[in-house]
């Protein structure tokens, strides 16, 4: 384990602390990563009589979605089925058919929040087709695609579709093919030892009262999972970009899209598929937050920064959420991260050929070799219309990101075919191929 600095880890376990006593949780506990491994662990508070260690189970709440959703990626990686599939395509029968599998991985897909059963966190689960069977019409909230509404019933949905192709539970798939590949083996459906018991702590009393615990049935995609420090660390990880064998970096980062904003026009908070993002004090973050009755939960990821962060804690409610960027904030201002070494990079002497000023009509642009063989085309002045090109196997080039992206560029003799937009050396150069003419300059 890459240790943090002692003054680091001191000033992070005093930012813990303060949680702890301030917020009255029986016991919390937390983690920073650092370029794929754990940096730094903290606890304060007692589970059965001893500090909680980076092997103490808690409860995930809702970060079990964001497994869910990794899960459902690898079928769409493998043809199994399509982001903009109708879901009931591969589960009929609910009155939720029309919504696609990115709608419910978004929760944009309009379902009810909760099911139409007791309080589903603190009773008994229903099977599948229990459960399904007492949905109707009304358990549709909002027009599918109209607007974001957080949807614990569309992750049980997930959770049926997973077990109808994988022939098996969706935890065992997950197990499988997620978890276990991962090094994920303390994550567990049920708790097992050792683990915290969930408390509520009273409002006006330092007492305790005892959460339940059940098997949540159905309903267990949306949040059931039990985990320890260690374990979410390695999901941290996986978060920031260590993916491999699990899923790919392209359907990683696809799941980090923002598909949606959850606080209006100038967002901080969204949605990617299966991923809560935020913006925040300068970091792109992504992740997942979790409560469940006696339990609490946190993690985020910098992919940029390769630095992650997660909180548990065994109490319904109390733990602020921003002690995750507050830990975050700490190493940044103890550690900040050195920029990588600049070291030239062997470049293929055609593509030298085609870099440098080119022109969209009267506007210049920059073309650039990336360091990783990518192209970069970028206007010389503050514009939206910019992005990064692949090369493909035709000799084109696939644009990753920003206004181009999945648009084609053709890289000829004299200009540049940009999905119709013909960019030249001069503005408007007269022998290029540019639609309309190019006539002369006058004044």
């Amino acid at each position: 384990m890459s240790q943090v600095e002692q003054t680091t880890a001191r000033a992070l376990l005093r930012r813990l602390a303060v949680e702890q006593s301030e917020c009255r949780v029986p016991s919390l506990a937390a983690a920073i990563v650092r370029d794929g491994e754990m940096a730094w662990f903290g606890a304060r508070g007692q589970v059965e009589g001893a500090a909680p260690t980076a092997d103490t189970q808690y409860r995930l709440g809702s970060i079990t979605k964001s497994m869910v959703a990794a899960l459902v990626m690898r079928l769409r990686d493998e043809g199994v089925l399509g982001l903009l599939d109708p879901v009931g395509g591969h589960v009929p029968g609910t009155p939720f058919d029309e919504v696609t599998i990115a709608q419910l991985l978004s929760h944009t897909g309009g379902l009810t929040a909760e099911p139409p059963t007791d309080w589903w966190e603190r009773t008994p689960g229903l099977t599948a087709e229990d459960l399904f069977a007492r949905i109707g019409p009304a358990e549709a909230k909002h027009r599918p695609g109209r607007t974001f509404h957080y949807s614990n019933v569309g992750y049980a949905l997930l959770g049926r579709l997973i077990a109808k192709h994988r022939g098996m539970t969706w935890y065992e798939a997950l197990r499988r093919e997620v978890l276990e590949p991962l090094g994920m083996t303390r994550t567990t459906l049920r708790p097992a030892a050792p683990h915290a018991t969930g408390f509520a702590v009273h409002p006006w009393a330092d007492v305790l009262l005892e959460e339940p615990e059940h098997d949540h049935g159905a309903m267990g995609p949306a949040g059931q999972l039990w985990s320890t420090a260690a374990d979410l660390a390695r999901w941290a990880a996986f978060l920031g970009g260590r993916c491999e064998g699990v899923l790919s970096p392209e359907t990683l980062a696809e799941m980090g899209e923002t598909a949606v904003v959850a606080d209006g026009d100038a967002w901080v908070a969204g949605f990617g598929l299966g991923l809560q993002l935020a913006r925040i004090d300068g970091r792109r973050l992504s992740g997942h937050g979790g409560s469940m009755p006696g339990f609490l939960a946190g993690v985020w990821a910098d992919a940029n920064a390769g630095t992650g962060v997660l909180f548990l804690a065994n109490t319904t409610s109390g733990v602020r959420y921003q002690l995750l960027n507050e830990l975050l904030a700490i190493l940044d201002e103890h550690e900040p991260r050195l920029p990588g070494e600049w070291r030239p990079v062997a470049t293929d002497p055609a593509l030298l050929a085609v870099t440098g000023l080119w022109h969209w009509g009267p506007t210049p642009f920059h073309l650039r070799v990336l360091p990783d063989g990518k192209l970069s085309l970028n206007a010389v002045a503050n514009s939206s219309r910019g992005s990064r090109f692949v090369p493909q196997a035709d000799g084109t080039w696939l644009g990753l990101d920003g206004y181009y992206a999945g648009e084609t560029l053709r890289v000829e003799a004299d200009h540049l075919d940009l999905n119709t937009f013909i960019l030249t050396r001069e503005p408007y150069e007269q022998g290029p191929p540019i639609p309309g003419g190019a006539g002369e300059w006058h004044a």
